[in-house]
Formats: structure tokens, C-alpha cells, sequence
């Protein structure tokens, strides 16, 4: 993850939701997906504080903090022009936004509720990151994360990580979490229009695509495998997880 002094509306690594076209897969309808995930952590936050960790320009952090059950909403991100832009637009007494590495964020109190949406593919250890966002929980506290559950390193260059449904769950098994439930989502998309960089986001998709896969063989017979499973299809999961008391 990288920090930029600018806001770049067709990067893949940020939604910019004023920004983004209509009827794309790498657009608004990847801005849905986005809002129903936060809607899905919201209806599962419990009193008291959330941290939203790589929370962008903000609109996730917003909609958490109209939960009746949150004090205080915490948005970090490690752009700083997002935490202008976030605190600029959705600032007030109860949301405050701060610019820290996901990484190597701490608070001296522990949070009754984390978020982190996307985010975990990626860091270059995400079983450590994974590890440090329970860390942050507090006894009985709640943890809502979500990642592609579809191979997404080959054609996303900021992912670092693909993840099937058990390997993201064992994640919180290592952390000594209880699973509560989850959400899977399913994001059909045209291959011909993302191959033809034809969407305004897709131009930051991975080049050179075909010397990628030679210097990586096993991430071609991952697509192959995944292709003939689910079709042009993406897929996610978003899971609630529970610190033990």
C-alpha cells in the first residue's frame, strides 16, 4: 500500500465514489459491492468504538457511524489526500479520520469494533496484519474483514495474496476468533471489455499480463481452474469474527 499526495479516481487501490462511471464492472458496480459490505459490518457492530482501517476517502466510515450502537468512528488510511478528503466531507463530532500504515497503526485504548474491507490482499504478510487487527479488539469485541475469495493477484499488481473461502477462515482460527457468519458476494464482469481496458479503471490492471504468467505458471492454472468453476465471475466473502472474553 502506498502513500500519494493526490486522489486517483481510476487507481485500484481507492474508490472514489463521485468519480466513478456507470455500469462498470471496475465502477459503481464495484462501489455496490463496496456499500453492501459496509452495510453488512454495520448491521453486526456491538456499542462502542470502530476503527475503519484503510478506510480511503471515507464514505465506509460514515455509514458505520450511523449505527446507534457506535460512539465514535475512527477512519485511517495511509494517503494523506484521502484523510483530507474524508475529513473535509464527512468529519464531525462523531467521525474523525487519521493518516497512519495500516501496519503499523496503534491506539492506546482497544476497539470494541474493527473493519477492514479489501484491504488484506494487499499487505506482504497478511497473517501478521490479520494478527495485529485482533490484537486491537477488545475481549468480546468484533472483527468484519473481507477479501476476494477468486484469484485476483494476476490481474490486480497492488494484491499481493489470493484467498479461497478456507484459507480466509483459518485466518481467524489462528487468531483464536470465533466465526459468526459471513457474506458472500458475486461479481459477474465482461472479460472482453476488462482485456480491452475498455472500463476507466481497468487501464491499471496488471500489463503484460502473458509474461506475468510465464514467470508465474502456477498463477495461469489458478485462472484456468478458477474460470472453468465459476465463469467471468469475481467472488468475495466478508466474515464476522468474535474476540473470546
Amino acid at each position: 500500500m502506498n502513500s500519494d499526495e493526490h486522489i486517483d479516481a481510476s487507481s485500484l487501490e481507492r474508490i472514489v465514489p463521485d468519480q466513478l462511471q456507470s455500469s462498470e464492472a471496475t465502477g459503481s458496480e464495484t462501489l455496490q459491492l463496496h456499500m453492501e459490505r459496509y452495510a453488512f459490518a454495520t448491521d453486526n457492530l456491538i456499542p462502542g468504538r470502530v476503527l475503519d482501517i484503510a478506510c480511503g476517502v471515507g464514505y465506509g466510515t460514515a455509514m458505520l457511524a450511523t449505527s446507534k450502537m457506535i460512539t465514535h468512528a475512527i477512519g485511517v488510511d495511509i494517503s494523506a489526500a484521502a484523510v483530507r478528503f474524508a475529513s473535509q466531507r464527512y468529519g464531525n463530532e462523531k467521525i474523525s479520520f487519521q493518516c497512519s500504515d495500516a501496519l503499523t497503526f496503534s491506539s492506546d485504548n482497544c476497539f470494541e469494533n474493527i473493519v477492514s474491507l479489501e484491504t488484506i490482499e494487499h499487505v506482504d504478510h497478511p497473517q501478521i496484519f490479520f494478527a495485529h487487527l485482533a490484537s486491537m479488539l477488545a475481549p468480546g469485541g468484533r472483527l468484519v474483514a473481507s477479501v476476494p475469495v477468486t484469484p485476483s493477484v494476476d490481474a490486480n499488481p497492488h494484491h499481493k495474496s489470493n484467498f479461497s473461502v478456507k484459507s480466509f477462515r483459518e485466518m481467524g482460527d489462528a487468531a483464536s476468533l470465533l466465526f459468526l457468519k459471513s457474506l458472500d458476494q458475486v461479481q459477474p464482469y465482461n472479460a472482453i471489455a476488462i482485456a480491452r481496458r475498455q472500463e476507466a479503471r481497468s487501464a491499471n490492471l496488471r500489463r503484460n499480463l502473458a509474461s506475468f504468467y510465464f514467470r508465474n505458471p502456477s498463477h495461469l492454472l489458478l485462472r484456468l481452474w478458477s474460470t472453468l468453476r465459476d465463469g467471468f465471475a469475481n467472488k468475495y466473502l466478508t466474515a464476522v469474527w468474535e474476540k473470546p472474553r
